[in-house]
């Protein structure tokens, strides 16, 4: 048996393929269900329609789904010459760092941003009037520190009552993804989120989820299929693409994720029927579950000191044998001796050919750019069969990237 490639070797021009600018749905179709579904079985292809997902499920399976809500992160603000600087949210600094209380936050707030025009914003403030309701309002942001590539933002409003999350609901735009290159419209404010979209704080939308009707769900429901949900609020490092020679030298985005207490026990319960991620992200948190847990199992010293953070090459870095079920066991007792009944963590992982999954056994997603990580990561779970997927889709009309069409990746069983 051949040893598995080491994912920091790899380089990310091995995992391209050609997308004509044509291919990429610049708008959802009139009916979230109605999308395409290729579904990869083992080496097979077949071609469906999302409506038909629960008909080609394994049996017994567990759908995991993020239900992170897209915010209206990008603000477009005043100077006092009239000029707009645009400011693009993309993680809370002060005085919260975890997204949920950020979003409640009161009064002012500091933000790492993304600035548009940040070159003719020399200093001073700029604003920005919104209607909250039938109340006026107004929005300050002023720069405290630039550095590469971002700035830090603090804003204030009035009235100073109003959350954050209510700041950026009435004064802001969704954050479209760049390729698609338009403004927001009032279709998007639907169609952009999930229907199960519960918890603000992405900047980008689980994709994956767009094609899931209440009708689908439903149908789910009604088939005998378990389902759960887990909180990843997508950043924006989701689009950052790999500029590095190898993939050594690509730092990957970190994310913020919540999974209650419930959930950890639902997935230990299942074991060891089938677990579907809905979406990168959910298998992303799955499988950052699992290497907590492990770190929690291999620790000697007093677990609740430990950081709760999967990086980057942990897996390619830590030889464990820890199983699945021990890990979210080690998991669970650890949210037990710290009193709470949800698990807050951050992850880094980069999960690329190389990687063993220790969770997840199939993927529902849409189709990825060319050279990103999000590629990188179907090719970890289904091998060089990726190709064989893209060539397929490509020749066969699907529509790609966020408003496009879907996928259903059942890769073979593990020989024992």
């Amino acid at each position: 048996m051949s040893a598995s490639p080491d994912p920091r070797q790899l380089s990310i021009q091995d995992f391209t393929y050609d997308l004509p600018p044509g291919r990429i749905a610049p708008e959802p179709l009139p009916n979230r269900d109605q999308s395409r579904l290729l579904v990869y079985r083992g080496g097979q292809i077949s071609d469906q329609r999302f409506h038909d997902l629960p008909s080609q499920l394994p049996p017994g399976a567990l759908l995991v789904f993020n239900d992170t809500k897209v915010v209206r992160a990008r603000l477009f603000c005043h100077k006092p010459t009239g000029g707009i600087v645009e400011l693009f949210c993309l993680e809370p600094v002060s005085p919260h760092r975890a997204v949920e209380p950020a979003m409640q936050q009161t009064g002012s707030c500091i933000w790492k941003c993304l600035v548009g025009n940040g070159k003719r914003w020399k200093s001073g403030p700029v604003q920005l009037a919104f209607t909250a309701g039938e109340q006026s309002a107004m929005l300050t942001a002023e720069r405290v520190e630039a550095a590469e590539g971002y700035s830090l933002i603090q804003f204030s409003w009035e009235p100073a009552a109003l959350p954050f999350a209510e700041v950026l609901r009435y004064a802001g735009h969704l954050p479209l993804p760049p390729y698609l290159n338009r403004e927001d419209t009032d279709v998007d404010a639907v169609r952009y989120q999930t229907v199960y979209a519960a918890n603000e704080g992405a900047v980008a939308a689980p994709t994956a989820g767009l094609h899931f009707s209440d009708s689908v769900l439903s149908d789910l429901t009604a088939c005998g299929f378990q389902t759960a949900r887990v909180t990843l609020h997508v950043g924006a490092g989701t689009f950052q693409p790999v500029k590095a020679e190898l993939m050594a030298g690509h730092a990957m985005h970190g994310e913020h994720f919540v999974v209650e207490a419930a959930v950890l026990r639902q997935l230990l319960a299942h074991a060891p029927q089938p677990i579907i991620a809905v979406g990168t992200t959910s298998l992303r948190t799955l499988e950052s579950m699992y290497w907590l847990g492990a770190k929690l199992a291999n620790q000697s010293a007093d677990a609740s000191a430990t950081e709760l953070h999967v990086a980057q090459w942990q897996p390619y870095e830590e030889a464990t044998a820890v199983s699945f079920t021990e890990a979210l066991e080690k998991l669970l007792q650890h949210l037990e001796s710290t009193g709470t009944s949800f698990l807050r963590a951050t992850t880094q992982l980069l999960i690329a050919p190389g990687y063993q999954f220790r969770v997840v056994n199939g993927l529902v997603t849409n189709f990825h750019q060319p050279e990103s990580t999000l590629l990188l990561l179907v090719a970890a779970l289904i091998g060089p069969d990726w190709r064989q997927v893209y060539d397929h889709a490509l020749a066969h009309d699907y529509r790609f990237l966020s408003y496009g069409d879907s996928s259903l990746l059942l890769p073979p069983e593990p020989k024992s």
